[in-house]
């Protein structure tokens, strides 16, 4: 396989978005560690990132293959691999199954627990991307299955589950579902005409705002929740304020009639708040 054709794979699964829920894996992991009697491992650590990485190449290339006609008819999502012939439907398909077996093996590897939930969680990252189909819920399916992270690495080390990671597994799920929310409004009229289901199509770009909005706010209360049940220092707090702080600043810088700056707003700022949060936590944790 060349190189040309690997870049083509990572560009179908937008390998660099996985920095939206790879902080919150590794919180999910670092707090096993330091609520638990567990023993650090290489070998664990490695799993989990396995998991991570093999989960979201086997939801993102299966959304690619079930998405395929409406990205080829939408100008927007038209240059991608697919569309282009760069990757065909068979290969993308491929590559997901692969990906699949290969979560379900590194799962398998961690714990007994981990092997049993892996199903489940293969149900909710690939269903998400038939559901736009038929519910405008669709958003809140996509927060979910990125809300697996913290808790699945937590179990993963711990073999067993607590309040705290499904307190920050909350937070991925209102977080990711309001920036999805906002990822879909170049689409509201594409949507509405393909008779697909969104939240910015079933109720307009600027109620649809206000959602999204409503999800962060709840998100950022959370974020204090969670420093609650941690004792939160300066660290913490330095993290969760950074977070908070980016949450407010993707939706002061897009108006409904003017999403020019949707980019920046739904990639950078996003990824950057995941980090930041992320750091602050693990150095809480740590230190």
């Amino acid at each position: 396989m060349s190189w040309l054709s690997i870049k083509n794979y990572f560009s179908l699964v937008r390998f660099s978005h996985t920095v939206f829920a790879l902080p919150f894996a590794c919180i999910g992991f670092v707090l096993a560690y330091a609520q638990t009697d567990a023993v650090f491992a290489w070998r664990t650590l490695a799993l989990v990132l396995s998991c991570m990485v093999f989960a979201r190449n086997t939801a993102m290339s299966f959304n690619r293959y079930a998405d395929r006609q409406f990205d080829a008819c939408n100008r927007r999502t038209a240059i991608r691999e697919i569309p282009r012939g760069v990757i065909t439907p068979r290969q993308a398909l491929l590559f997901c199954v692969v990906n699949a077996a290969l979560f379900v093996l590194a799962a398998a590897l961690l714990n007994r627990l981990c092997l049993y939930l892996s199903p489940v969680a293969l149900l909710v990252i690939v269903g998400y991307s038939l559901t736009k189909r038929f519910t405008w819920m669709c958003h809140g399916i996509l927060g979910l299955s990125m809300s697996i992270a913290p808790t699945a690495a937590y179990i993963a080390v711990s073999g067993d589950i607590s309040l705290t990671p499904v307190c920050f597994s909350a937070i991925v799920l209102l977080w990711g579902s309001g920036f999805d929310i906002l990822y879909a409004l170049p689409d509201e009229a594409f949507d509405r005409q393909e008779g697909l289901f969104s939240i910015p199509a079933r109720f307009g770009r600027r109620r649809a705002m206000v959602i999204s909005a409503g999800l962060h706010t709840v998100a950022a209360a959370l974020v204090v929740v969670a420093g609650w049940t941690l004792h939160a220092g300066i660290f913490y707090i330095t993290g969760a304020t950074l977070f908070c702080g980016l949450l407010l600043y993707q939706h002061l810088i897009i108006k409904p009639s003017d999403l020019s700056r949707l980019n920046t707003a739904f990639a950078t700022t996003n990824g950057l708040a995941g980090v930041l949060f992320g750091v602050g936590v693990m150095m809480e944790l740590l230190l």
